[in-house]
């Protein structure tokens, strides 16, 4: 007689949910890291939204999706780098190759833009792995996506004008991975978000357009970006 075990169960669960098709289409979309909506990924999985909203019910339940609800919309992702690691294996194994994300934004908006009060696009995005490569941010424990600026941050901001303790004192949050709309990984938003979006206005590294959320990066800007952060934008 054989005992099934907990863990050979999880496993076979684990497997049948990658092995329905439109399931494993779907979270191949998602290894390059970026999140994508539950209607962006029935097209690509080739089935009706009510459909991918099933699999998407069954992948998070297995653990190998995570959700973030931001405004109306409910966007998908990879739950960590263990699930990328699984389906990298998978991948070789099975002899393919898959197709990198390719947004399908404006470029003046996918450089760089406004997010409410805060920055966005490419340029937002690279200053976000920039804090989080140098330490400035560190996970805060309150969700996934919330983050407290180190001693090394506030150290390293206060020279640019950002008064972390002021930041602090405001009845919001201090910092958090915003999701990029047109990048889809995450840039800084709240207090440390818009304190950001207001260094690059007044010191004329970005120039808002006077019809839109746009911003133009400047000859100052790209070499503060580089000099600064090691962030290199041509355009």
């Amino acid at each position: 007689m054989i005992v099934e075990d907990g863990a050979d169960l999880a496993a076979a669960g684990i497997a049948a949910a990658i092995g329905e098709p439109a399931r494993a289409r779907m979270l191949y979309a998602l290894m390059d890291g970026r999140a994508r909506t539950g209607t962006e990924l029935a097209v690509l999985a080739g089935v009706s939204p009510s459909t991918a909203s099933v699999h998407l019910g069954r992948l998070t339940s297995e653990r190998l999706v995570a959700v973030a609800v931001q405004g109306r919309h409910r966007y998908y992702r990879l739950r960590g780098p263990a699930v990328a690691r699984l389906l990298e294996g998978l991948n070789v194994l099975a002899g393919g190759d898959r197709a990198s994300f390719v947004a399908t934004t404006p470029h003046r908006l996918r450089v760089a833009r406004t997010c409410y009060d805060h920055l966005a696009g490419s340029i937002a995005v690279a200053l976000y792995d920039s804090f989080v490569a140098a330490a400035w941010l560190r996970p805060n424990g309150a969700g996934a996506s919330g983050y407290d600026i180190t001693a090394k941050g506030a150290k390293a901001l206060e020279p640019l004008g950002i008064d972390v303790a002021a930041l602090r004192a405001l009845r919001r949050r201090l910092a958090y991975g915003c999701l990029d709309w047109s990048e889809r990984l995450p840039h800084v938003g709240g207090a440390l978000g818009a304190a950001l979006l207001s260094l690059v206005l007044r010191k004329k590294w970005l120039i808002a357009d006077h019809d839109g959320r746009a911003l133009s990066l400047t000859r100052v800007g790209r070499g503060e970006l580089n000099a600064r952060f090691g962030i290199n934008f041509l355009t």
